[in-house]
């Protein structure tokens, strides 16, 4: 099952019926339809079969733990995942984010929190990383429902064309060229041939130069570090980094602002899409996330926090990029 247009699906996997119950009214009110469960299996089941657009995911289920069923979600779907428990430890915190949670939110929670929260993960670009790439190239794969987790939308590349004898230019992909060439291939024998296979040499040749132009404007660099973000690739040199959205959000941030410092209270907001700390509340949970997040980013990128490459820390104040030197 997918989502359809203006149709939006939220998973509830809570133990507790009275907390079950709430957190189904708090996304109904918000617009979702829900389907709820009372522990770790059948949640894992029903994001198979719903592939929703939110889960909610209880830590202390009966089955197997919220950490388990977070791993076994996240290889299935892209779903954004809000892990709920009483345990508001780092190291909890951590493990969850490191499971695949997006979000973390401690227990007893304040309902118009969650809704504001789900609201700002929903502004955040999707990744076609991870578990979203299993989940959409298995039609059919989720009990026979022919399911297929949210992709985000793809860009294909343009490049300006000569529009005639005028100095008129438009836009033109390069999968057009091809049709065209393709065609006249198709039609002509001789010159007309020999025009349509120049024609796609000419295609290839400038849709390469101009690509290659494109991506070398729009990457962020650091270093070795290199970040696309609207193909949401992450590299350093010729290796490409595996990175979660929130992990690959905080990144960007960093390397969008280079050697000016982000407080964690400036990052929780980045994430949630905000853009005024003195709007915005910023918990210590939010704050705690955010170290927890960077750990993890830190580690996937081989930095260490004592004599880091890429990302150093300013004792009470926030993060920012090493020097260049």
């Amino acid at each position: 099952m997918t989502q359809g247009d203006g149709e939006k699906t939220a998973v509830v996997i809570e133990d507790d019926a009275d907390v079950r119950h709430m957190l189904a009214d708090v996304l109904e009110a918000a617009g979702f339809s829900t389907i709820s469960v009372g522990n770790g299996i059948d949640g894992v089941r029903a994001v198979e079969t719903y592939q929703p657009l939110v889960t909610t995911l209880d830590v202390n289920l009966p089955g197997i733990d919220g950490y388990e069923a977070a791993r076994r979600i996240r290889a299935r779907s892209s779903t954004y995942i809000i892990m709920l428990t009483g345990q508001t430890e780092e190291t909890d915190v951590v493990m969850g984010l490191a499971a695949g949670a997006d979000d973390f939110i401690a227990k007893p929670f304040r309902p118009r929190e969650l809704r504001a929260r789900i609201e700002a993960m929903l502004r955040r670009p999707r990744s076609g990383a991870g578990g979203a790439g299993a989940a959409s190239d298995t039609a059919g794969g989720y009990g026979g429902t022919g399911s297929t987790a949210p992709k985000q939308d793809a860009v294909g590349p343009s490049f300006p064309t000569r529009a005639g004898a005028g100095a008129q230019t438009g836009t033109v992909s390069v999968g057009a060229i091809a049709a065209a060439a393709a065609d006249a291939i198709a039609r002509g024998t001789g010159a007309e041939a020999d025009d349509a296979e120049e024609l796609i040499v000419l295609g290839g040749q400038l849709g390469s130069q101009l690509r290659e132009a494109s991506l070398a404007e729009s990457w962020l660099t650091h270093r070795d570090l290199a970040l696309e973000p609207d193909m949401r690739i992450a590299r350093i040199g010729d290796r490409e980094i595996d990175l979660t959205r929130t992990e690959f959000d905080l990144l960007a941030a960093l390397l969008e602002s280079k050697r000016r410092v982000r407080s964690k209270a400036d990052l929780a907001l980045v994430l949630r899409g905000e853009s005024y700390v003195t709007t915005y509340f910023v918990g210590d949970a939010d704050k705690r996330a955010i170290e927890a997040h960077m750990t993890n980013l830190r580690r996937k990128l081989g930095d260490e926090p004592t004599n880091p490459r890429y990302i150093e820390t300013v004792r009470g104040v926030g993060y920012r990029l090493t020097s260049e030197l």
